[in-house]
């Protein structure tokens, strides 16, 4: 699941997306209204976190444009404790949820579960491609010879390939989807998660494997005999 966090407090927008990798969450942060907005543009998000007061453009607004333009995806404001016209505000303007600062990290995280049930509900949690499925919900990677449960970013890895089968990806594409624009990890690392996969593959008898096309990225392919 990718999430987007408009956050202004950056020690707070640190510590969420912190929480939020840990529980396998790709996340992209924004730090004002507007810089929501062009990441909305961009790109494509699972659900928002959106805090209300935010410089620039204010996270009412934001929703508001959010709605404007036909999305329907799920948004979580975040509220000061004793603002309840905010609260009000935000489920008028169409937010899905609310959760008052300061909050736990298992109150947040129920929140977003909460948030994103109905459109996990609608969808198949399940993704398969060759002998190998994804269970998107419980993040485990299984062929008929047994299973993994997989770690964050494996887990996001996989689900992109395994929502693009046969399709390149570049290591670019990898690095601005799960490890985000900023980053100061270097490259190599989409590598070194490859070959994770790659083992866990080959200790499944997955009949599926990575493969590389040199200056142009990955893809998964079908073995064929």
């Amino acid at each position: 699941m990718r999430l987007l966090l408009a956050e202004d407090e950056h020690s707070l927008s640190r510590a969420v997306c912190a929480i939020l990798e840990k529980n396998n969450y790709s996340v992209d942060t924004a730090c004002d209204g507007q810089e929501a907005l062009d990441y909305l543009a961009g790109e494509n998000y699972d659900g928002v976190i959106l805090d209300i007061m935010m410089p620039k453009v204010d996270g009412i607004t934001v929703l508001k444009k959010i709605r404007a333009s036909g999305s329907l995806i799920p948004v979580l404001m975040l509220t000061a404790k004793s603002e309840v016209d905010d609260k009000v505000a935000g489920l008028d303007a169409g937010a899905n949820d609310y959760l008052t600062k300061p909050f736990s990290s298992k109150e947040l995280l129920a929140r977003i579960r909460a948030m994103l049930r109905v459109q996990l509900a609608q969808a198949d949690t399940r993704i398969s491609f060759g002998n190998i499925t994804l269970d998107t919900a419980s993040y485990e990677v299984s062929s008929p010879s047994g299973k993994f449960r997989l770690a964050g970013k494996e887990y996001q890895m996989l689900e992109m390939f395994m929502s693009n089968p046969r399709q390149l990806i570049s290591a670019e594409r990898f690095m601005e989807k799960i490890w985000g624009y900023d980053t100061d990890t270097d490259i190599s690392v989409v590598w070194v998660y490859i070959s994770y996969l790659r083992k866990k593959l080959t200790a499944l008898q997955a009949n599926v494997q990575i493969r590389a096309t040199r200056g142009v990225g990955y893809s998964l392919e079908e073995i064929t005999q």
